[in-house]
């Protein structure tokens, strides 16, 4: 039984480790300079510093490297679980003079860096000349590795069930100690041979303690992971797949997550300019891209045909799917090449080649337009800013470089960068009126620049992000998944607190979760905010609540503006649901460290977090003893997935080692089933620990009643016994499918609860007295003859009747046990839909009465 326990464990961890490594690893030939020369070499023997040819299409990148010229087009989903072709461009000595770029972070310059395991889909360079990176990390060192490691060497989980199938084991050891003291009286009082004293003895641990426990524990594991892939999702951590059954808080990124991946485009409202007299003001709704009908030159409508970062791959436009729903309302056409006039001058500057955007031919008739624009620069999304913003030429003859940023992003950031002359005053208005209602809202402006083409291919981000004009807002409908109501539905009724937390709009999140049902109209909610101008006695930013009314008015109304100095006494209760933004996340974090534990223990929305603090949130919630899965599906929630006990990535990919496990269903229906597989393999661990305990724990009581007469159980009866009837058991014994309802009720996570301890210790008591009566009943048969101990060397190989009934008894006992210890509901379905097992049951009982 050892060996095959071992055989089980090493097979199950090698079989582990080759899917590991056929995701993670690979080598290929890479062209890399070397004392100025340029030499193929195997890309395991690239070291830091190298600096190699980016291939131009179909590769796989084996190191984080820095790009040093043109561009790369890649699919990073096996690192990120997104599936959205990036766009990196080159480092180049244009950001000498950013602040942002005095020291390189991986983090704040990732659009630079090509990581280790993404697949180059395009490099794009002038004349077709080679794109070229450095190495900066290599093997474990990388991203990828350290995803890797994470999974290889997960964090220790503070497991309670862990801890007391330890404890419990313990336990057995006790009594196995009490039985090796036993054996060893008996036999010597009965003058056993020391040799026979010794196997005797030693065979008591190997009865109490069996070595088939690790083999036997797993096999819920097992069957729960072959059930969720089934149903497309992939585990590449089983460890975890325990863990989930504890789960009671899920948190959620909102779109693409809980809100579907495309956008639909609502309307937009242009900024009609001021005058000396007038102020901005904007215009009516405007839901077609006819340049009549906006103000000025319509730079509404070529800041949305420029300011993206879409690109084509094999002639097909790909990108941010909220991008891409812009820019097709357009109409305009990309193309990404240059005309021979600009690409002489511009060749010298620039290592990244500018697409060109043109009107269509009924929008040429307008004077408004010229017949191209040429974007020379991009400044890529940065979730930590908020924004994004191209460089766009746009000249009105041969000799002018007339030149124009257009920034586009969040409402509250693209506003902290216009000049207030140009906001129209109702700004606020308009943003809250479109957030109130569920619509993602983008803000759009630009300025004009006075550069030529060498000063805007070098002048940094900071510089000309600043004293913009606001062009309009966006608003755009981000619907929620038809399933995601009823999954949240189901998820609240089995008390399992649902999180949102999401890098949208701090309203238009709190829209979205009255929606699906995150926010409940049975609870109060309120908006903690803070106020940066105003501070208390200790010098700290003042926090207030803004009080939300009933989400059937999908309006948020401001009731009443209190201190939570004064109400956090009331505030912090279950019968409040609150809603923050990062910032004031932020403020808290650092100003109300003492507010943190109850703030996370009953805000339902956090609304503007950056990836930073959405992994924070998760390890707060640890803190406090609440076993958190994370779902979400973009590059944003990696920390956050990496952070979770069960972090669940909704991707196209089979697997994505940014989470244990990826579903490929992109909705959140994966998230109840593998909770219910997780409770499943969690109570099968529980039930089948139990089985062994009472499987060795009866047939200990057979031996040491034997023992007593100098007799013990024949080699024949042992082997049936361990290798027939529990092996057999045991590997079914997991088989049982999850049910199909979630309870309200979460499983044990105690193995020591009272409950589990008195079914043990009750199971024992009855086995070992039923087993006592018949070992003395049988003695009272007419029938019966003593044992008479052999002479010989060994002295216990003889069949006894007490030998017989005790071993015909037990093996009922141990079929009864497997039908006892296998329940059925609330966490799994009854034993019946367990066939394999309900087949061997009945095999056996036949065998045995025979």
């Amino acid at each position: 039984m050892s060996v095959i326990s071992i055989a089980i464990n090493v097979y199950q961890t090698r079989s582990q480790e080759k899917k590991l490594r056929s995701m993670v690893h690979s080598s290929s030939e890479v062209k890399v300079y070397r004392n100025k020369t340029l030499k193929a070499i195997n890309s395991e023997e690239l070291v830091p510093g190298d600096i190699f040819v980016v291939p131009s299409n179909g590769a796989v990148i084996q190191c984080d490297a820095l790009l040093m010229t043109g561009t790369a087009i890649v699919n990073d989903s096996m690192l990120t679980g997104e599936s959205v072709p990036v766009t990196k461009v080159a480092l180049t000595p244009q950001h000498d003079d950013d602040e942002e770029y005095s020291r390189l972070s991986m983090e704040k310059h990732s659009k630079h860096i090509i990581f280790c395991g993404a697949h180059i889909l395009q490099t794009r360079f002038y004349h077709g000349r080679e794109v070229k990176a450095i190495v900066l990390r290599t093997a474990y060192s990388t991203l990828k590795g350290q995803l890797v490691r994470s999974i290889m060497y997960p964090k220790p989980v503070d497991f309670r069930f862990t801890k007391d199938l330890l404890k419990f084991v313990a336990f057995l050891f006790f009594i196995a100690l009490f039985g090796f003291i036993y054996t060893i009286v008996v036999m010597v009082h009965r003058g056993a041979s020391l040799k026979a004293v010794i196997i005797r003895s030693l065979d008591i641990i190997t009865i109490v303690v069996p070595p088939a426990l690790p083999a036997a524990m797993s096999v819920g594991i097992i069957n729960a992971n072959l059930r969720l892939r089934k149903k497309e999702i992939f585990c590449i951590s089983p460890s975890t797949v325990n863990t989930c059954g504890a789960i009671n808080v899920c948190c959620f990124d909102k779109t693409g997550t809980l809100t579907e991946d495309g956008l639909d485009f609502h309307t937009l409202r242009a900024v009609t300019p001021g005058s000396e007299r007038a102020s901005p003001t904007f215009t009516k709704e405007i839901s077609v891209m006819n340049p009549a009908e906006f103000p000025s030159d319509a730079e509404m409508i070529i800041a949305i045909a420029t300011c993206h970062s879409l690109t084509k791959i094999h002639g097909e436009l790909h990108g941010d799917p909220l991008d891409l729903i812009l820019f097709n309302k357009t109409g305009w056409t990309l193309e990404e090449t240059v005309n021979g006039g600009e690409e002489h001058e511009m060749e010298l500057y620039d290592n990244v080649q500018p697409s060109l955007v043109k009107p269509p031919e009924e929008h040429l008739r307008s004077t408004k337009f010229n017949k191209e624009y040429s974007v020379i620069r991009q400044f890529t999304f940065s979730s930590s800013l908020q924004r994004m913003s191209v460089i766009v030429s746009n000249p009105r003859d041969s000799s002018s470089h007339d030149m124009t940023l257009f920034c586009k992003g969040s409402p509250e950031m693209i506003i902290s960068l216009c000049d207030p002359s140009t906001v129209p005053e109702n700004y606020p208005e308009y943003v809250d009126q479109y957030t109130q209602n569920g619509y993602r809202v983008i803000a759009v402006a630009q300025k004009g620049l006075d550069l030529n083409y060498a000063k805007a291919s070098k002048v940094p981000r900071n510089m000309v992000e600043c004293d913009l004009t606001l062009l309009g807002l966006i608003a755009l409908e981000n619907r929620v998944k038809p399933v995601t109501a009823g999954v949240i539905n189901q998820l609240n009724r089995a008390r399992i607190r649902t999180v949102m937390v999401t890098g949208d709009n701090l309203l238009t999140a709190i829209n979205v979760a009255q929606e699906c049902g995150i926010i409940r109209p049975t609870k109060t909610a309120y908006l903690v905010e803070h106020s940066p101008d105003t501070v208390d006695d200790k010098g700290r930013p003042l926090l207030t609540l803004r009080q939300t009314v009933s989400c059937s008015e999908k309006t948020i109304e401001e009731k009443n503006l209190a201190s939570v100095e004064s109400e956090k006494k009331n505030l912090f209760q279950s019968c409040y649901q609150l809603s923050i933004s990062g910032s004031t996340f932020a403020v808290i974090t650092h100003d109300y460290p003492e507010l943190l534990e109850r703030l996370v223990s009953v805000c339902d929305v956090f609304a503007r977090m950056s990836p930073d603090q959405k992994q924070q949130l998760i390890n707060d919630l640890q803190k406090i003893d609440y076993t958190v899965a994370m779902c979400g599906d973009g590059a944003n929630d990696c920390a956050a997935l990496k952070a979770a006990h069960a972090g669940i990535s909704l991707s196209d990919a089979e697997a994505s080692i940014a989470a244990p496990f990826t579903s490929r269903i992109a909705d959140i229906r994966c998230v109840p089933t593998v909770i219910r597989e997780g409770r499943a393999a969690l109570v099968t661990s529980f039930e089948i620990f139990k089985y062994m305990a009472g499987y060795s724990l009866t047939q200990f009581a057979t031996v040491l009643l034997l023992y007593w007469i100098s007799s013990t159980l024949t080699d024949f009866q042992f082997l049936y016994i361990d290798l027939v009837l529990m092996t057999f058991v045991a590997l079914f014994f997991g088989n049982t499918p999850a049910s199909d309802k979630l309870s309200s009720t979460p499983p044990p996570t105690r193995l020591l609860s009272l409950g589990s301890v008195t079914s043990v210790c009750g199971q024992l008591l009855i086995i070992g007295f039923t087993q006592l009566y018949v070992f003395i009943a049988i003695t009272w048969q007419p029938w019966f003859f003593p044992y008479a101990t052999p002479l010989g060397p060994d002295t216990l190989s003889r069949r006894s009747m007490q030998g017989t009934a005790l071993f015909c008894l037990s093996t009922f006992q141990y079929i009864t046990l497997a039908i006892i210890n296998n329940k059925g509901e609330p966490y799994r379905k009854a034993i019946l839909h367990n066939r394999p097992l309900c087949i061997t049951l009945v095999i056996l009982f036949v065998v045995s009465t025979d």
